[in-house]
């Protein structure tokens, strides 16, 4: 797997970034959630340049123009519920775009700081020969990417699968590694070092979903 981490070139990422890791500003739902939503565009445009195109004529009022268009056939995958900003982002550079929703979360049978991962709702088109674009704003573990991939199995084979995310793990981006195939790639605006001893990751920002929908009541 191929990983382009965003901030590693300077641009209007490192913004978004700094706001959505501030406290004094991650109480603004609307204004986290837009900035998931910006970085969605801006990985959405870094992605755009790697599918295939062909050339199409199109009328002017003065004549005919021949422009590249992207062929691809996109399907957009998130894992609900912080998934979703970062979807529209995502969305709204590839508007033809299929889409695909699934959920995702972390399991404490045991109320400690042991989790498992478990994937209870799909929702998707076929991806039979289509490119696969995962979204999940924080890759900690890497655990929730990995087992939406395997329960989208027998939605089909894509030909292409590209991992969208926003912070991750030096941990979670190993992990990846060795569950998708190698010519898949993530793009992902930064990196962090850590995990903390209940995988979240460090310095990170806090539990996305819980910033952009508001607390929920653990299970």
């Amino acid at each position: 797997m191929k990983v382009q981490e965003i901030l590693k070139t300077n641009s209007i990422a490192s913004k978004f970034i700094s706001q959505l890791r501030d406290t004094g500003i991650q109480a603004d739902r609307m204004r986290f959630r837009r900035n998931i939503e910006r970085l969605g565009e801006i990985m959405a445009y870094e992605l755009s340049k790697e599918l295939h195109y062909e050339a199409k004529e199109v009328n002017t009022p003065l004549g005919k123009a021949e422009i590249n268009l992207p062929k691809d056939e996109l399907v957009i995958c998130s894992i609900l519920r912080a998934g979703l900003p970062l979807h529209q982002g995502i969305l709204n550079y590839f508007d033809d775009a299929e889409n695909s929703f699934i959920s995702a979360y972390r399991h404490h049978p045991d109320n400690d700081e042991k989790f498992e991962i478990l994937v209870e709702y799909l929702a998707s088109p076929s991806l039979e020969g289509k490119t696969l674009v995962l979204a999940d704003p924080m890759l900690a573990t890497g655990r929730s990417f990995a087992n939406v991939l395997k329960a989208l199995e027998p939605m089909g084979k894509p030909a292409k699968i590209h991992l969208v995310s926003v912070i991750g793990s030096d941990e979670g981006v190993e992990y990846l590694k060795s569950e998708f195939p190698e010519d898949s790639k993530l793009w992902i605006a930064t990196i962090d070092h850590e995990l903390d001893n209940n995988g979240y990751i460090v310095p990170g920002l806090g539990d996305a979903g819980d910033l952009c929908y508001g607390n929920k009541l653990q299970h």
